[in-house]
């Protein structure tokens, strides 16, 4: 069970690889940070591949994993519009916010299903957990960017459009760098204050951020404890 030697953990290290480079593009100066877009994308189809298959003891079903890989293929495409229409199309936000909160709600509980079918804690399961955490921060710095661009009221202290864009320019020109942080800090429940949400909207999903971050940690740690002691059980 360990060392990779399946497609579920081989997908572990390839996510926390593709997140690892999402947030490297972060600290890219203009106009390269913009790169990052295709690494949602590419987020996105590491997490279809991975997840999508059951490998060994661990059985979705027929049904679910065709949901949830349509779910996937759908929020890219959703994604792929957004990415390509115009700001002032602010309405192209709402279907992605629907479909990314669920397809990484959904990829996260698949993840850390396939985390409770290891038998032991190894660098392979310590990858997978990471990988999910950053997953979740960077899918809710997705929702939070999309949530910006249907109401710029939405969160205070940020410059989601660069001073050399305008209203016609395509979304995929944004700049995500501020409200991804925004997010981690919320999954983490830090809440350091320099960004506000504002609006409604934006403090219901902000709570369901740091609630996600909180259920995730906790599913995690309890998976990881369980394996520790059973491993320290049958040490002689």
């Amino acid at each position: 069970m360990d060392g990779g030697s399946n497609p579920r953990q081989q997908s572990y290290g390839q996510l926390l690889i593709v997140c690892l480079l999402v947030l490297i593009t972060f600290t890219l100066p203009q106009p390269w940070n913009r790169l990052s877009s295709l690494g949602y994308l590419l987020m996105a189809l590491v997490m279809i591949r991975g997840l999508g298959n059951p490998t060994g003891s661990l059985q979705f079903g027929t049904l679910p994993r065709r949901l949830f890989k349509g779910l996937g293929v759908a929020a890219i495409a959703v994604g792929l519009l957004w990415y390509f229409t115009p700001l002032e199309l602010r309405s192209t936000g709402i279907p992605l916010i629907a479909l990314w909160a669920l397809f990484s709600g959904w990829s996260a509980i698949r993840l850390i299903r396939g985390l409770a079918q290891e038998r032991r804690v190894s660098d392979v399961v310590l990858r997978g957990a990471l990988a999910g955490y950053l997953m979740l921060g960077l899918a809710a710095g997705l929702l939070c960017c999309a949530l910006e661009t249907i109401d710029s009221a939405s969160f205070s202290n940020v410059q989601l459009l660069p001073e050399d864009l305008g209203q016609t320019s395509p979304v995929w020109g944004l700049n995500f760098v501020r409200l991804n942080y925004f997010a981690f800090v919320s999954l983490t429940t830090m809440g350091y204050g320099d960004v506000i949400p504002e609006s409604p909207q934006a403090q219901m999903v902000s709570v369901a951020i740091a609630i996600a971050g909180t259920f995730y940690v906790a599913a995690v740690m309890g998976v990881l404890i369980s394996r520790l002691t059973v491993q320290e059980s049958k040490q002689p």
